[in-house]
C-alpha cells in the first residue's frame, strides 16, 4: 500500500513558503591543537553548499519525485545567487522568490572534522521583508495557491513569515480547499490556527503547551491541548529517536516508532518529515500512512551527515526491510 502511494508522488504539486537558507559545510581533519588557544586546527579538505531551510524542504520533495515550487526571499548577495543557481539547475519553479536589496541571505556554516561538527557560524538578516517585498509575496500567494495540491509553511524564524502573511496564506488555502501544512517556530505558533497539519517537535510542543513532555501521559496532555488551541485537522509531534505521535479530533493519539538504527545528524530531519507527509497526503494517503512514510524517510535522513535528502529508491528499500 505504501509503495502505491509513493508511485503517485510524481502527480503531486506542492508550494513551499518559508525561510530560504544556504547550508555551507567545511570538511577537514584535525591533527593538532592551536598554540594560540585551546581549539582544534582544521585542515580544510573540501567545501559543499546545500539548500537549507524552506529550500531543503523543496530539495526533499524534488528528491522524492514530487513537483514543487518555492516562495520566499533571498538577499542580493553571493549566497542568494548560489541558491537561485541551484534551484535553476533543478528546474524548480521560482516565480515566488523575491530578491531584496541589502538583505543578507541566511547562511549556516558548519565546520566538520572526522564526522563531528565542531562549530556553526550563522550569517543572516532576520528582519521582516520590506513593504514592497511583502506586497509582492502576498499578491503571489493570493493568485497562485489555487494551482497547487498543497502548501507547506516552513518557519525557521528568519523573518519571512509575518502574522499577516501566515493568516493570508491559511485563509486562501482554506478558501480553495487546499492542504496546508506547517513546520512551526514557537514565536509564531498560534498564528497557525486553522492549518490542516502542524508538525512541532517535542521541545516546541512542550514550550507552546506549557506542559513538560517527559512521558506518555504528558505527551497526550500537550498534544490534545495544542490540537484544540490550533484548530488543526492533525497535529504531529516529532520525537527524535522515539518516533512521532499523531493527534486527531475524537481519536486517541497514534504512536509511530522510529526506524532509525543509527543517528549521525538530525539536521533537516523535520524538512524530510513535512515534505514526505505533504506528498503522501497530496497523493491520497490516510494520515497514518503519510506519517509512516515520513517516519521511514526521517529514519534514512538522520543516518546521513549534513542536510540530507531521501530518494524514492531508498524509501522503497526501507519499507521492504521493515
Amino acid at each position: 500500500m505504501l509503495e502505491k502511494i509513493l508511485s503517485r508522488f510524481s502527480k503531486v504539486n506542492i508550494l513551499v513558503v518559508g525561510d530560504i537558507m544556504m547550508d555551507r559545510f567545511i570538511w577537514g581533519k584535525v591533527s593538532r591543537i592551536s598554540p594560540e588557544a585551546p581549539v582544534p586546527v582544521v585542515a580544510v579538505e573540501k567545501e559543499t553548499f546545500l539548500l537549507g531551510g524552506a529550500a531543503n524542504v523543496v530539495n526533499n520533495i524534488h528528491a522524492l519525485g514530487g513537483k514543487v515550487n518555492l516562495c520566499g526571499v533571498v538577499g542580493d548577495d553571493e549566497m542568494g545567487q548560489k541558491i537561485i543557481k541551484k534551484l535553476t539547475e533543478m528546474k524548480i519553479g521560482m516565480h515566488g522568490i523575491f530578491m531584496e536589496q541589502g538583505r543578507q541571505t541566511s547562511t549556516k556554516t558548519r565546520i566538520i572534522a572526522h564526522h563531528q561538527q565542531l562549530v556553526r557560524i550563522d550569517r543572516e538578516t532576520t528582519d521582516h521583508p520590506g513593504a514592497p517585498t511583502s506586497r509582492n509575496l502576498s499578491e503571489f500567494l493570493k493568485k497562485n495557491i489555487e494551482g497547487f495540491d498543497g502548501i507547506i509553511l516552513s518557519d525557521y524564524g528568519k523573518g519571512l513569515l509575518t502574522k499577516e502573511l501566515i493568516r493570508t496564506t491559511i485563509r486562501r488555502a482554506r478558501e480553495t480547499k487546499k492542504l496546508i501544512m506547517v513546520d512551526p517556530k514557537l514565536k509564531n505558533f498560534f498564528y497557525y490556527k486553522g492549518a490542516t497539519v502542524v508538525t512541532p517537535n517535542a521541545g516546541e510542543a512542550s514550550a507552546a503547551s506549557g506542559i513538560l513532555i517527559n512521558d506518555l501521559s504528558s505527551l497526550k496532555s500537550a498534544g490534545r491541548m495544542l490540537l484544540k488551541k490550533l484548530g488543526c485537522d492533525v497535529l504531529v509531534i516529532t520525537r527524535g529517536e522515539e518516533g512521532m505521535a499523531i493527534f486527531e479530533p475524537r481519536q486517541g493519539p497514534f504512536l509511530v516508532s522510529t526506524v532509525a538504527k543509527e543517528v549521525y545528524d538530525v539536521t533537516g530531519a523535520g524538512d524530510t518529515v513535512i515534505g514526505t507527509m505533504a506528498l503522501a497526503l497530496g497523493a491520497g494517503a490516510r494520515v497514518i500512512e503519510a506519517a509512516k512514510l515520513a517516519n521511514y524517510a526521517a529514519g534514512i535522513a538522520v543516518g546521513k551527515i549534513g542536510t540530507a535528502t531521501v530518494s524514492q529508491e531508498e524509501l522503497i528499500k526501507a519499507i521492504r526491510k521493515y
